[in-house]
């Protein structure tokens, strides 16, 4: 802000440090020096305008301040902020930056950076501040602030296209992997965004995070708790670090095998801050050996549980009061009902691998005194098709997802598997922004959400339109997931007319327009950013879908219009070398080897789409124009005839007990119903069409192994409709590729005329994604 009579400069202020600082309050205190720097204002060494931060009890100048600190007693990484006046001799104005603990004070410190104008992702995406001149600060009455969730985390994972080749060939070259200055830069990532949980990658690719005991150290010193994944119990990368035979890494046959390794891991590690995994599964993602029938397994899981609390108690702690997590993930959840889980263990529900949660805790779950947690998805490698290359996850589901989650107590540990961290940079503010403050994020919605990340990161608040029509596409059909047949099966065309792929590619072409308006008002020193969190993104899933149907329709045009044909097949190819030279661009300077497009190679294809096999030259698979105009996000692609949207037959006419969420499913977003019951009315125009199909989200309902369902009222008569929600099965697959379940009903002959019908949900947290009338009976 600009000076007033109360403000305080921060040009030339001098920061104060406890005498006696923890490690980390040393590096935020330097931390805020450097970012004041990036702003291009000074600090000083003596003055009378200060920054003084602290831990409440460990500065002597904050201590003695006579601040009011009551709210900060007891409270998990809470931080308060206020402005004194003459607070000490020879001290005019004070900017105090004090927590609660370690944490806290660092959170304070990165609240007021962000509030300047550094944004957390200045070094993983080159985003610039924005430089505004002389900065003054004002607190009228004191910030007081801290999360919602205790344990905020990534999860590191996939690596194998991106972090890895970055780190060992790029920026890390000396330890050939992701080694002490990478995981360095990370820490100090998730400290801007004031998360404070790692799960580390565990590929094979990159070896043992605890391999270099600099990493744990590091860890230590930044104030992040490490963890490990739902398959690496007790801090152990099982890939890495188990080395004798396989077949070994069995509790029920080698259990005392199994122990001296965990105990060796607790030895090492048990005096830093740790979230320990409990549990068992297989060597890397795998079921876990040994038991045979479900009883069995429960009864190993069972020992094996105890067997760890013990190993805990010996070498670290009390076991009640070491934070544990058990995460009953894919096999291990149909366990769960027969497993005597010591209650101060967290419970961490996982999600279906795409973004939608499998499971809530039911009333007594959630009185745990060890509490619930989430394991998330943006991003996976496995069936039924992974998604590895952009972020595609829209904000709204996830806000939807954890809301319900939160609602439900879930509120102990929120880790998302971002795969790498690039290029999830969006998705991860918003992960850790509703993380920390639950209510305000979902208040916002995914539109004002993301205008307002643009207005912090770029002062450009109509970046938000660009990033809300990107997920929204992508929603429909991930870049990714641009194939309708799975791996194995036969080939099976999108099914889509020429209308739809026109208006696809139509709404492509209008954010690609967009983007060609808003980058001029970008500053040269933003636009590495730019390109990284919003052109690129943006550019490469237009291309992919270009790229994508100019194939298709050259498949289904080559013999009866080869002429055609061959223009769709330049189109493809076209595309595709647009979009490896944008992918080469990513690929440059200190990001070499951080990108790489979906597939990246040969490996893991029982759950990857097929590369595109573009035509040979000879077939029309020429572009010589290609990167003709490779600067203009609009001329990507092809000109398209303007066609108009396609309207739906049914409409919806009262949404009575059902709240709208714009940006999840098609249209003008979902509507979600708020009680068993609510009911929506549909009318349509007259017409012979008899067969009603009805479009949800493939959520899963708060009550577990429960279809969706709901009522069709039509002419006096009540039909009922079912949503199979299965777990990876075929309804399953199609319906997370397509973010689509459906469920149709033939509607009894009627006279001829409008027609009108209600809808009543079954169960609250239904998401009605629309309706349509198809010709004929059901098939």
């Amino acid at each position: 802000m600009r000076a007033t009579s109360t403000s305080l400069p921060l040009d030339g202020a001098v920061i104060v440090a406890a005498p006696e600082a923890d490690p980390l309050e040393a590096f935020v205190a330097q931390d805020l020096a450097d970012d004041l720097k990036r702003l291009g204002l000074r600090t000083a060494t003596k003055g009378s305008v200060q920054i003084w931060i602290g831990t409440a009890g460990r500065h002597p100048a904050i201590d003695a301040a006579g601040l009011d600190l009551s709210k900060l007693k007891g409270c998990w990484e809470c931080f308060q902020i206020a402005l004194l006046r003459n607070p000490a001799p020879g001290v005019k104005q004070a900017l105090v930056l004090v927590g609660a603990d370690r944490r806290g004070t660092a959170y304070g410190v990165y609240t007021l950076s962000q509030a300047l104008g550094v944004s957390p992702w200045h070094w993983w995406a080159d985003v610039a501040p924005l430089k505004r001149g002389p900065l003054h600060v004002s607190v009228s009455e004191p910030v007081h602030d801290g999360p919602a969730v205790k344990y905020r985390g990534l999860f590191i994972n996939d690596e194998d296209w991106g972090l890895q080749p970055w780190a060992a060939n790029t920026f890390e070259p000396e330890a050939g992997n992701i080694g002490p200055r990478t995981y360095e830069q990370v820490f100090r990532l998730l400290l801007r965004l004031k998360a404070n949980t790692l799960w580390p990658a565990m590929h094979q690719v990159s070896g043992a995070f605890n391999a270099n005991p600099r990493n744990a150290e590091l860890a230590q010193r930044y104030g992040i708790v490490m963890g490990s994944s739902h398959a690496e119990p007790m801090l152990r990368n099982n890939v890495s670090e188990w080395k004798a035979p396989a077949d070994q890494y069995n509790y029920a046959t080698h259990a005392e095998q199994v122990r001296d390794y965990w105990t060796e891991r607790l030895k090492t590690n048990g005096r830093y801050e740790s979230l320990f995994t409990l549990g068992m599964r297989g060597i890397h993602d795998s079921g876990m050996q040994g038991g045979g029938t479900v009883a069995e397994k429960q009864a190993l899981l069972n020992r094996l549980i105890a067997d760890q609390r013990e190993l805990l108690a010996k070498h670290v702690g009390d076991p009640a009061q070491l934070p544990q997590v058990f995460v009953p993930y894919k096999e291990v959840l149909p366990l769960l009902p027969g497993l005597a889980l010591p209650d101060d263990v967290t419970l961490v529900w996982p999600d279906d691998n795409f973004g939608y949660l499998r499971q809530f805790p039911d009333a007594a779950q959630a009185k745990r005194s060890g509490g619930s947690g989430v394991y998330y998805h943006l991003s996976y490698l496995g069936a039924p098709l992974s998604y590895l290359w952009l972020s595609t996850t829209p904000p709204a589901l996830v806000a939807e997802e954890m809301g319900r989650a939160f609602d439900a107590g879930v509120q102990r540990l929120w880790m998302a598997n971002a795969g790498d961290i690039k290029p999830h940079e969006v998705n991860l503010s918003h992960w850790f922004d509703l993380a920390w403050n639950p209510a305000a994020v979902r208040a916002q919605g995914q539109q004002a959400y993301l205008a307002d990340l643009a207005q912090r990161l770029f002062g450009i608040a109509e970046i938000g339109s660009i990033w809300d029509g990107y997920y929204r596409l992508n929603f429909e059909r991930r870049p990714e997931h641009l194939q309708f047949h799975l791996p194995g099966e036969r080939m099976k065309r999108s099914g889509m007319t020429a209308a739809a792929i026109n208006e696809r590619l139509t709404r492509f072409a209008q954010l690609l327009a967009a983007l060609d308006a808003v980058r001029p008002r970008i500053a040269a020193e933003q636009r590495a950013g730019f390109f990284q969190l919003v052109e690129y993104p943006l550019r490469a899933s237009a291309l992919a879908n270009e790229r994508f149907f100019a194939l298709e329709r050259y498949a289904t045009t080559l013999e009866r219009n080869p002429a055609g044909a061959r223009a769709f097949a330049a189109q493809a190819v076209r595309a595709d070398q647009r979009l490896k030279a944008l992918t080469a661009r990513y690929n440059t300077g200190r990001w070499a080897g951080i990108l790489a497009e979906e597939p990246a190679d040969g490996l893991w294809t029982s759950y990857r789409q097929q590369a595109p096999l573009l035509p040979a030259p000879g077939l029309g698979g020429r572009a010589p124009d290609a990167l003709g105009d490779l600067a203009c996000a609009a001329a990507d692609l092809a000109r398209l005839p303007l066609v108009e949207p396609i309207a739906p037959l049914l409409r919806v006419a009262d949404t009575e007990g059902w709240r709208r969420v714009p940006g999840l499913g098609r249209g003008d977003g979902v509507l979600v119903a708020q009680q068993p019951g609510a009911t929506l009315t549909l009318e349509a125009p007259a017409s012979d069409a008899n067969c009603l199909r009805v479009h949800v989200l493939p959520t899963y309902p708060l009550t577990a192994g429960e279809p969706w369902q709901a009522d069709v009222k039509v002419d006096g008569q009540t039909h009922a409709l079912r949503w199979l929600r299965g777990t990876q099965d075929a309804a399953w697959a199609q319906g997370v590729l397509a973010n689509r379940l459906s469920a149709s009903l033939t509607l009894p002959e009627r006279a001829t005329g409008p027609l009108r019908l209600q809808l009543l949900a079954g169960q609250r947290d239904l998401m009605f994604d629309g309706a349509e009338l198809l010709p004929g009976a059901c098939r």
